[in-house]
């Protein structure tokens, strides 16, 4: 095969605008989602503008009196920290390892679960399971599991007395790991999702046609489900850059294995800084925001198409 086989497009004689449907669909989508929207904004909206206001002030809880207004100090002090670099060096690397294994993986799972016709509901109840179990829970079992005199690990692969969470390397790869178990099968549900929406009479003409399984799987199923993919890497990797409950589990930020979140963390509650604790929460919320933005741009998937 030579050309990658889509799913049918417009007429382009076709008007531009929404259709009727399209509207209504619009209008249905509104009135399904505003309430819950209008909730989680209400909910939402003053802690996000008592971080933003907190962010300019030189503002201790142990010292409340001492409240002062700094403007941006506290965004320069932090953006001129190492400490702070750090922590997004590692809440990158985390993020980009675990959502590309999960992606595989996940559309791995994927594929399996809708091909395998018995046992198919207690197969996805299974592959479920880990993405059911607290994270807390998890990364404590993970933790226990890795450690140097409780954890069966080093006894399985007879490495001795190591100490997984010793160095940075193999702490990020306990933390990466732990991550990755837990949060693959929401992954692979995602996914599961869109290969549900192919129009099978796709594959089918390309099996007729010759392709092999990899042609089939680059020109034929991964193009048409575009969408679901957008949407299964963006949940994904703004989970991921909010990573917390694995580091202050297994290191608490120790062996330079900071994150962003624990940073915030650390400064808001250890450190009782609410003003610099404030700044870098509100740094986290821009990046979350520019990451949605960037993901959105670069799919280029309208959600929409292929309606009427």
């Amino acid at each position: 095969m030579s050309a990658t086989i889509e799913a049918p497009a417009p007429a382009p004689n076709m008007p531009t605008g929404l259709s009727a449907r399209a509207r209504g669909e619009r209008r249905l989508g509104w009135a399904l989602a505003g309430p819950a929207f209008a909730v989680m904004l209400l909910v939402t909206a003053y802690p996000i503008g008592q971080a933003i206001w907190n962010g300019f002030f030189s503002y201790r809880l142990t010292d409340p009196g001492a409240r002062e207004f700094v403007g941006l100090a506290n965004y320069a002090t932090i953006l001129l920290d190492s400490l702070f670099w750090l922590a997004v060096g590692n809440t990158a690397l985390i993020t980009v390892v675990t959502v590309v294994v999960e992606l595989f993986l996940g559309g791995g799972i994927a594929m399996l679960m809708q091909r395998v016709v018995w046992p198919r509901h207690t197969l996805r109840t299974i592959v479920l399971i880990p993405y059911s179990i607290i994270t807390v829970v998890s990364a404590f079992a993970w933790f226990y599991g890795f450690h140097v005199s409780t954890g069966f690990v080093n006894h399985w692969f007879g490495l001795g007395e190591f100490d997984w969470f010793g160095q940075w390397w193999s702490s990020m790869t306990v933390i990466s790991l732990s991550e990755i178990w837990k949060t693959t099968p929401f992954m692979s549900l995602l996914l599961l999702s869109g290969l549900a929406n192919i129009d099978g009479s796709l594959e089918e003409a390309a099996i007729v046609d010759g392709a092999t399984f990899w042609q089939r799987l680059t020109r034929v199923i991964v193009p048409n489900m575009k969408a679901a993919v957008m949407v299964a890497v963006l949940f994904r990797t703004l989970d991921a850059f909010r990573i917390f409950d694995n580091v202050f589990v297994m290191t608490q930020g120790g062996q330079h294995t900071t994150t962003f979140s624990v940073l915030a963390y650390d400064q808001t509650i250890n450190r009782v800084q609410i003003g610099l604790g404030s700044a870098v929460s509100v740094l986290l919320f821009l990046s979350v925001l520019a990451i949605a933005a960037i993901f959105v741009r670069a799919f280029k998937v309208d959600l929409t198409s292929g309606r009427s």
